[in-house]
Order: C-alpha cells, then structure tokens, then sequence
C-alpha cells in the first residue's frame, strides 16, 4: 500500500532552502492543503497551518503532529481567514503563504452564494493584507478552472475566459483580479494556480458536495451502482493532487521575474469522461456494477480540458502521474 512519503520522495524544489523556510498553509488541512503541507514537512520545511477545520479535518494532520520528525516544524493554528486578526497572527513571520483555504464546490455556493462569498473573496482579501503587511516574499493562491466559465474552446488558455456560471466561479474570479490589484499595487509577489479537478488520497467522498471520484470509489466499494448526472460523456481534465503540490513548490520557488503576477492552469492536459472514470475504477475495484444516470448538474460545463504549455514554459511544470497511475494508486491506498 503506498503512502504519503512514497508520494513525496521526489524533490521538486532543487537548490532551494526549504530547511531555512517557514511557509504558512491556510487551509491545510483540506485535501490538497495537507497534501502540499506533507510535502514541506518531508522536505525539511518549517509549515504553520491556518484553519477553522470547517470543511479541513483534524484527522489529515495527526499523523504529522504525531510523528517526532515533524512535530516540531508544524505548527496549527485554528482559526478563519474572515477574521483578520486570524489571518495577520498566522502571517507573523511567514516568508511564503501557500492558500488554499476557500468555501469550494459549484453546487455548495448555489445552495448558499453569500457565505461562498464571505470565505472566498473576503477571507482572500484579508489573506491579502495580512500578507503585504507581514512583507511575506511570495503569496501563492487557488484559483479555479471555473474561471472559465461558459468559454467553450478546448484547450482552455490562461487569457481566454469567459462568463461564469456559478457564485463559486465568480468568487474565484475575483480571487485574480484582487491578487493583480495588490501584485501592481502593492508590489506583492503573487501567483495563482487553476487547478482542474483535482483527486487523490484524503478526499472526503462523503457529503452532498463530493468531488465525482471518490464518490464512484466508494459506491464501487460499498458494491453500489455510482450515480452520473447526465450521460456520463461529459469530460475534465483530472488531476492527481501529487501534480498540483508540485505546481505549488514550482510557484514558491520560481525566480524569473515574467513568472510572477501570473495565473496558471494546473492540470494534465488530457480529458476522461465520467463513463471513462467509471469503467476504469469498475476494473481497478472489481465490481462492474453499470452507473446510473441522472439530469445534468447545474452550473456545469459539457468540457475542460488545459493548455498547461505555460505553467511549463515558466515554472517548469511536469506533471509526473496520469489519470489511470493516480486512480490505481487512490484504489490501492485502503
């Protein structure tokens, strides 16, 4: 059974310090969050999380706590990034912020659009200003594929957007136009990264607001038909959460000047349809029950796909693990 520092033994971050770094998390631990923290503990850095462990969970940073390598580097502060005060207090003496904290998924901020927007725009505002007032050297964000909004052109490029069709869309948006402002303004080094459906080991398959694959994974365990909105042709560009941690260290640690005040899409560069998902997970689990269907979901695209040729050109972005390599090893993880 693999595990996280099977994951993590590949050094992306060269020559530089990490040993000699403190880097705040917020977020981290959420799914994605405490991946990229396990990656900085295991790489010699010291790591503050910021988080109010709404939708984090205790349980993906006990293991670090508890393992004598990495209890002294970690640092947990429980707090929300909409209380300013939280957000100057987990700054302090950070030289790099990596946050990821937000209110995610489309239908959640359908459900309930004005508290999406108090995390997602506020509390990234306030991040914002407690990192250009903390004088952090490098502010590195979330930002989303839904960014793309009704934008129908495959592969989607970074300068090419269009309307967004949900609150968390228009959230996220403004995310970027907030980051530029304080980056042109502020002199604030900033990058944001646009991940596209991200998955792997740590996330929560339950809840009405779970990502599509390990809701299929523990429908094919629980030996249940997995549900599919639609026809199932609809296709993204997953992504294994070992790829976006590294477009998270390439981002902290790119120097080139044209890197910065930049957003890039984090991806593989490929589309799996939901029935592609499906079959693959129905032979890696071994129960080949047929889907089942259902209306489309609202606020959805039909595709995604990125052009990720930037995020290679200017941070040296190579995603190392597939679709099919990330799905077997979600499957053999337990």
């Amino acid at each position: 059974m693999p595990t996280y520092q099977d994951l993590y033994q590949t050094t992306w971050h060269a020559d530089y310090p990490l040993a000699e770094t403190t880097v705040l998390v917020t977020g981290g631990a959420g799914f994605i969050g405490h991946h990229i923290v396990t990656y900085l503990l295991i790489h010699g850095a010291k790591v503050r999380v910021l988080d109010n462990f709404v939708t984090g969970h205790q349980h993906n940073l006990s293991p670090l706590l508890q393992n004598p390598a990495y209890a002294n580097r970690l640092e947990v502060i429980e707090g929300d990034i909409r209380n300013l005060a939280d957000c100057q207090k987990a700054c302090l003496g950070a030289d790099v912020v990596l946050h990821q904290a937000a209110l995610g998924s489309v239908p959640r901020s359908l459900q309930d659009p004005i508290t999406t927007n108090e995390v997602n725009i506020g509390g990234f505002l306030n991040m914002l200003v407690a990192a250009r007032d903390a004088k952090v050297r490098r502010f590195v964000y979330a930002a989303s594929s839904s960014t793309y909004g009704d934008s129908v052109g495959l592969p989607k490029v970074e300068d090419v957007i269009g309307r967004p069709l949900s609150p968390y869309a228009v959230t996220k948006y403004v995310n970027e136009l907030y980051a530029d402002v304080f980056a042109r303004t502020f002199g604030l080094p900033v990058i944001g990264l646009r991940y596209f459906n991200v998955f792997g080991p740590g996330q929560d398959p339950n809840g009405p607001y779970a990502a599509v694959i390990p809701k299929f994974l523990a429908a094919f365990k629980a030996h249940q038909a997995p549900h599919i909105n639609g026809d199932g042709t609809v296709s993204r560009d997953f992504t294994f959460a070992a790829n976006a941690v590294q477009a998270n260290i390439k981002a902290m640690i790119v120097s080139a000047p044209e890197a910065l005040n930049q957003v890039y899409n984090v991806a593989l560069g490929a589309r799996t349809s939901l029935n592609e998902l499906a079959s693959t997970l129905q032979n890696l689990t071994g129960a080949p029950l047929p889907a089942t269907h259902g209306p489309d979901r609202i606020g959805d695209i039909a595709h995604s796909q990125a052009d990720i040729s930037k995020a290679q050109q200017l941070l040296g972005y190579a995603p190392t693990i597939t679709v099919p390599e990330g799905l077997k090893v979600l499957v053999s993880w337990g």
